[in-house]
């Protein structure tokens, strides 16, 4: 719309009216919208735009907006004006006088082209112009469709106090804009104020004040600056367009610079080769990183340290893996963007032996091992000494392997993987044990009372038997060691005390005659020191009594009796050893000599001697190892195993265990010998086992000459025994043997190999049930050993 431009007011007569004089036009909007004046729906035209837009309400105090143009900016005509058109409609005349007296004066309706020329470029320049004077109109539209500045409008300070009965003329004032095109507000804040009672405020002047139009704080606001939407609209996307624009030319600027580099902020083991061509990214890694690749690398569990030669295990630094692992350039801007704030650590790339990782981490894992200790006390004399617990630390070897090649470049200690060896107790649960247990258990003495002597337990024979325990609350449990008290207490109140006997088997004219039992008289340490948990804990008295008991003989003459040893079941009898084994040979067989099997027991020579060596009487003698005559102590044993065995073999027992010599020895029966083994230790390694399956009771008598030795079995006799054996097959040549001069040599001049079948034929006595049992023997030959002789013997 052009500067300047004015719209007239319209009179009776037509001619044009300033809005200098208000006079009438005050008169004439302040006319009683309630009376016969008002406009009707008929002076409007029913179905005309005017009437569609707007309802009258039958209400002065309250206006409504159709219902069906909610969602719409609606086109209303001020009430001023329908009625003018509506009266002039009506007559020709120039003027009325209404009810009141008051003169009214008739306004001609706009023709189409004025309207049409008028209204749409108020309404496409500006957005919910309050109506103003016809003066203030023309000077304010074009100001506010030229101008973005937000101008307040200041209202006169009568504004406040303008006639409520025109508060619901705000629908009439705003549709005067723009009757037959309503706008859609986008944003939907002027359709909110339709209707509203008191809104929009008027002025004391009949006009409505100006108000602005919410919709532009919330749509029209850019930059500080109120637009109307559209124009918001492309301004902010112009802006975004040219922002866009700069961006992806620095992000295209960038890119080509960085062409070829390693990209921005990465780092490798520390070094930064962000931004420098691969060249000279190696370059720079070689110089700050080569010296450290030679030096030992440090490893760490915990606490506990150790170190690696890096060349013995295996790693060297693979500087193209390394490089080509930094990458390219990144096409993503976001990366590309964060890339001058962050940095990026690659992981340095190696070769790597794992066996030889695997070596060295193995040799050095004790030092970065630690077992785990369970908390306790001990005794230094009769001072406790608390041993609080300690977790252990076992090194996962596996998994240190990729620990160590990721981490081993750039001289930092590597920290391996491992796993905790919780325990159970804790310092807290020491410490109350120690006071609570330990230091009063140790005060003093503690005596018992024997039957007219006594005994004694000093603090450190307390000490000693004191035993300590984890619980499940992270404190110690804690008992006396009877036995360890009872070898202080026992020799002090030995004469009170008496030995019982078991029933024994004697012979008399050449048969087995029971030797009765003798009851015994003795203490029950149990009950005994049951009271020391008490009396060590509490003060009070340190005397306990010891509590006596008789001891039954563990075979009593009753049952030695009811064993049925009355006759020879079986006897066998080996001989033609040398002196040397008979001395263990005797040995041996005092040792088994009167050995009871009960019905159903199982005998084992290696468990019924217990260890064989010299502290229990046995010497060195002569051996086979590896096919090779040799000596060991306890040698000769075997022949007493072979008799023994042949014992068990003729009574009818059952074979639980045994094994023939590897090789064949002409002075055993074929198929049917045995020989034994154990550790130093007393370990069992070859046996000789056998099951008592007789009702009666098996007792072993022994007998012994300088050359021979007898094993006999006496009970019930059983069961009838036959063997048979086989004649040798598979036969097989010895090998000979030079052993070189200068080592243990005894010549041999060796034996053939060869296989037999053994075959037990044994009969119940009783029922006459027959069982067979075959056994494959296969011996190997035995070597001709020849020894060499040192060059000044020959």
């Amino acid at each position: 719309m052009p500067e300047d431009h004015e719209r007239p007011d319209r009179t009776e007569s037509g001619r044009d009216r300033r809005a200098d004089e208000p006079t009438e036009r005050i008169q004439f909007l302040s006319g009683d919208l309630s009376g016969s004046d008002a406009p009707s729906r008929e002076a409007v035209g029913e179905g005309t735009a005017e009437a569609d837009a707007v309802r009258w309400p039958d209400d002065p105090e309250t206006a409504e907006v159709d219902e069906s143009r909610r969602g719409t900016k609606p086109a209303i005509t001020p009430p001023h004006v329908a009625g003018a058109a509506a009266d002039t409609a009506e007559s020709p005349d120039t003027g009325r006088t209404g009810a009141d007296g008051a003169t009214r004066h008739e306004v001609p309706a706009e023709d189409d082209t004025e309207r049409t020329d008028t209204i749409p470029r108020i309404a496409e320049e500006t957005t919910a112009v309050p109506l103003e004077r016809d003066a203030e109109r023309t000077d304010t539209i074009p100001a506010v469709a030229e101008s973005t500045e937000t101008v307040e409008p200041a209202a006169p300070a009568a504004f406040a106090t303008a006639s409520p009965e025109y508060s619901h003329d705000a629908t009439e004032w705003i549709g005067h804009q723009q009757p037959h095109q309503p706008q859609q507000d986008p944003f939907g804040v002027g359709q909110q104020q339709l209707g509203t009672p008191g809104y929009p405020p008027q002025s004391p002047f009949g006009d409505p004040a100006e108000v602005p139009d919410q919709r532009e704080d919330s749509a029209g606001s850019l930059f500080g600056r109120r637009l109307p939407p559209r124009r918001s609209l492309l301004r902010a996307g112009l802006a975004a367009g040219i922002t866009l624009g700069v961006l992806v030319l620095l992000y295209i600027g960038d890119l080509a610079f960085s062409s070829g580099q390693v990209p921005r902020g990465t780092t490798v083991a520390g070094v930064d080769v962000g931004g420098l061509d691969p060249a000279a990214a190696e370059r720079e890694l070689r110089s700050r990183l080569d010296d450290s690749l030679s030096e030992p690398v440090r490893l760490e569990v915990g606490k506990a340290s150790s170190s690696i030669d890096p060349t013995a295990a295996g790693l060297s630094m693979d500087w193209d893996a390394t490089l080509d692992r930094v990458g390219s350039q990144p096409l993503n801007p976001i990366t590309r963007l964060t890339s001058f704030f962050t940095t990026r650590e690659v992981a340095p790339q190696s070769n790597v032996d794992r066996e030889k990782l695997r070596e060295q981490l193995n040799r050095v894992r004790n030092d970065l091992h630690r077992e785990s200790v369970e908390g306790t006390i001990r005794f230094e004399g009769s001072e406790p000494v608390p041993v609080f617990p300690v977790t252990g630390r076992n090194v996962d070897i596996e998994r240190s392997l990729d620990v160590v090649v990721r981490d081993w470049v750039g001289g930092d200690p590597v920290a391996l993987p491992y796993t905790k060896e919780e325990v159970r107790t804790t310092e807290s649960g020491v410490r109350r044990a120690l006071e609570r247990v330990a230091r009063p258990a140790v005060s003093g003495p503690v005596t018992v009372n024997g039957d007219g002597v006594q005994a004694t337990l000093a603090p450190a024979d307390i000490a000693s038997a004191l035993r300590f325990e984890p619980n499940d609350s992270g404190g110690l449990d804690w008992h006396i060691d009877v036995p360890t008290a009872k070898k202080v207490v026992k020799p002090q109140v030995e004469s009170t005390l008496k030995e019982g006997k078991d029933a024994s088997f004697v012979f008399e004219d050449g048969k087995p005659t029971v030797e009765p039992s003798e009851t015994g008289r003795g203490i029950d340490w149990k009950k005994t020191f049951e009271p020391l948990r008490e009396k060590l804990t509490q003060s009070g008295s340190d005397t306990i009594e010891a509590v006596y008991e008789d001891v039954p003989a563990e075979l009593t003459t009753e049952e030695a009796k009811k064993l049925g040893i009355e006759e020879k079941v079986s006897t066998f009898t080996t001989g033609g050893f040398s002196e040397d084994s008979g001395v263990n040979i005797k040995r041996v067989a005092q040792e088994v000599d009167g050995a009871l099997v009960k019905p159903g027991e199982t005998f084992s020579l290696n468990g019924h001697t217990g260890i064989r060596q010299k502290e229990q009487g046995y010497i060195a003698s002569g051996i086979i190892k590896d096919g090779r005559p040799d000596e060991a102590v306890g040698g000769g044993i075997s022949q007493f195993a072979t008799t023994l065995y042949n014992a068990s073999y003729l009574a009818g027992m059952k074979d639980v265990e045994h094994r023939e010599h590897s090789y064949y020895i002409s002075r055993y029966p074929m198929g049917r010998e045995a020989t034994v083994f154990q550790r130093p230790d007393g370990t069992s390694v070859i046996d000789v086992k056998f099951k008592n399956v007789s009702d009666s009771g098996i007792l072993i008598k022994t007998a012994w000459t300088s050359d021979s030795v007898k094993v006999t079995f006496w009970g019930t006799k059983q069961y009838e025994v036959k063997s048979e054996t086989s004649d040798k097959t598979d036969v097989t040549e010895p090998e000979e043997k030079t052993i070189p001069a200068g080592e243990h040599c005894i010549e041999s001049s060796g034996k053939k190999g060869f296989t037999v079948y053994n075959t037990r034929i044994r009969k119940n006595i009783e029922t006459g049930e027959v069982t067979k049992n075959r056994r494959k023997v296969v011996y190997d030959p035995q070597p001709i050993i020849k020894c060499e002789k040192k060059k000044d013997e020959q």
